[in-house]
């Protein structure tokens, strides 16, 4: 930061009190000052701080600090730490990489985690580092949304005034006098979900998004055909807590004032929690986030990840999302939970499996953002299934054969509890070869009677044991029909293997449901399958999730109760 002159004037006696409470050493009055005054540590919008005085700042960054107001009117007051590449000219031009989201302020991600001074976030300290960004001329802006660390308002989870927010952040970061105009998003999870926010505006000046485990549809992340989830009844506490993280000492007095903002506004959580405790996933609140509709038509360059078996932010909506944007896709999918592309396990295993995550992504940005054609011919779609193998594919789905199947009728008693009554079953007969059950399955069944109903698919082996690899969850209210989609899935049956589907009572402390202790009549059920013949993957660098080991241990039934084969698989060839 450029150094500010002390003044001449002799110290005042209440700034002696405060720099010797400080500990600072205080030179008699009229001594001579043997050292030069430190430099200050907080930046401003015209002073910049570099890890010289300042060690939250990344090596090689010059940090800024900027506000502007959001789109939509409301007199929101958006705080944006700005990182330049610290030898950058004046007048020099870099693209920028933008992250929107409610994890960037000073004192902390999700909780207070004491930090002395003020300064950036660190929450994408790996893609600075591991993407060398200042190194190859990039810009990285990091913008609070509304409610969370130096922005002012109430946090909106994903509605219409984040989106506000998501646009005037685009907007303002294509428009700096340091800025190309063309500007990438970046995120994992919450400001993964900003990026696909991003995508749905169509602002002119976004070129690439890159998000790692987003949520593609907020309601479905809150809840299942209206059975509430439990990550989805603690989502709103969690992130009303996050918004009242405090401000640091030393951050800017604008910074404060728009901090303390949801703290004297308790309207704020409330309305954060009342809204999310809606049900119905038609009522106007749950549309307005329903960003998998609102995609239709996009087309901004996308590059994500997504777990298949992630417990967090599930891949529901997914399919739906990519049917309606139409720009270019990239993507890496597979058999892990809630993590970074990048990230590892304690003893250094990739958690993905998948090496070269920040490779890939700079050369992403490095096509969509300068226009520099890629050294390395990386597949759209690398997706590992769950042998942990991994294929290229240009996209995904890509299936041999769709058909439905019947299932048999049956009935359960709606008790929220394992037992004999709990649920019925419905096994295929053994698969002659490797199949893949690829896409998003369906269920459709007719329920007499009001209760829950919960779905799962399993891998039988010859032994009598199986893994549970997918599920959901849904009510029927008494009028008849039940029509659901499950998690998106790639899971590989082989040889030998039976597919088996449970229907019953919810057996599962993800989900809040209430047993109504109804006798549920199925009758008419048919399941809509995708699959695919694995003999025609063409192979791509990666290796076993180790998650996937976790996953299989933790769902899987020693004894699944067996029943005379109804159905057939579709093979995926005749």
């Amino acid at each position: 930061m450029k150094k500010i002159p002390l003044p001449v004037a002799a110290t005042t006696t209440a700034a002696v009190t405060v720099l010797a409470l400080a500990g600072t050493h205080i030179a008699p009055a009229g001594a001579a000052q043997s050292t030069a005054p430190a430099a200050p540590t907080a930046a401003t919008a015209d002073d910049a701080v570099t890890h010289k005085d300042n060690q939250r700042v990344p090596k090689g960054a010059a940090w800024t600090q900027h506000y502007f107001p959001s789109s939509d009117g409301s007199g929101t007051d958006l705080h944006a730490d700005v990182l330049l590449p610290e030898d950058l000219p004046r007048g020099k031009k870099v693209p920028v990489i933008l992250s929107v989201g409610a994890y960037f302020g000073h004192s902390g991600e999700l909780t207070d985690e004491k930090w002395k001074k003020t300064g950036p976030s660190g929450r994408f300290k790996d893609l600075v580092e591991g993407g060398d960004l200042f190194e190859r001329g990039y810009a990285l802006v990091q913008v609070d949304l509304r409610g969370f660390g130096g922005s002012s308002g109430c946090l909106d989870y994903m509605g219409k005034g984040e989106q506000a927010d998501v646009k005037a952040a685009i907007d303002w970061a294509a428009k700096q006098p340091w800025s190309t105009g063309k500007v990438g998003m970046y995120g994992k999870s919450y400001d993964a979900t900003t990026a696909l926010v991003g995508n749905n505006l169509d602002q002119d000046a976004l070129k690439a998004v890159v998000a790692q485990e987003p949520v593609w549809d907020m309601y479905r992340l809150t809840r299942s055909n209206r059975v509430p989830k439990l990550g989805g009844v603690l989502a709103p506490n969690t992130y009303n807590q996050v918004a009242q993280l405090p401000p640091l000492p030393d951050d800017q007095k604008r910074y404060k004032k728009n901090n303390q903002y949801e703290l004297k506004h308790p309207e704020c959580a409330a309305y954060n929690t009342d809204n999310n405790l809606k049900a119905d996933p038609e009522d106007p609140y749950w549309r307005q986030r329903d960003l998998a509709k609102q995609a239709k038509g996009s087309d901004t360059p996308l590059f994500f990840t997504q777990g298949f078996i992630e417990s967090n932010t599930t891949p529901e909506a997914m399919q739906e999302y990519l049917a309606g944007h139409k720009g270019t896709e990239r993507a890496w999918l597979g058999q892990w939970d809630h993590v970074r592309g990048n990230s590892r396990t304690e003893d250094g295993r990739l958690e993905m499996g998948r090496p070269n995550w920040f490779k890939e992504v700079m050369s992403f940005y490095d096509q969509q953002l300068k226009g520099t054609d890629p050294t390395t011919d990386h597949p759209a779609f690398a997706i590992q299934d769950s042998t942990g193998t991994w294929r290229a594919q240009d996209t995904w789905p890509e299936s041999d054969r769709s058909a439905d199947v019947p299932l048999r009728d049956g009935s359960y008693v709606d008790k929220g509890e394992p037992g004999g009554s709990a649920s019925h079953l419905t096994w295929s007969e053994p698969v002659e070869r490797d199949v893949r059950v690829t896409g998003t399955p369906r269920i459709r069944m007719d329920a007499e009677g009001s209760g829950n109903v919960m779905v799962k698919l399993y891998d039988a082996a010859p032994d009598g044991s199986a893994v549970m690899f997918d599920q959901q969850v849904a009510m029927a209210d008494g009028s008849g029909r039940v029509a659901v989609d499950l998690k998106s899935t790639d899971w590989r049956l082989k040889a030998g293997h039976s597919l088996a589907v449970e229907i019953g009572t919810v057996q599962d402390g993800a989900w809040v449901d209430t047993p109504t202790g109804d006798r549920i009549k199925v009758s008419d059920a048919h399941l809509s399958l995708s699959v695919d013949d694995p003999a025609d993957d063409k192979a791509t660098e990666g290796k076993r999730s180790p998650y996937l080991d976790t996953y299989v241990k933790m769902y899987t039934k020693k004894e699944l109760p067996t029943r005379a084969p109804s159905f057939t698989v579709p093979a995926a060839r005749d």
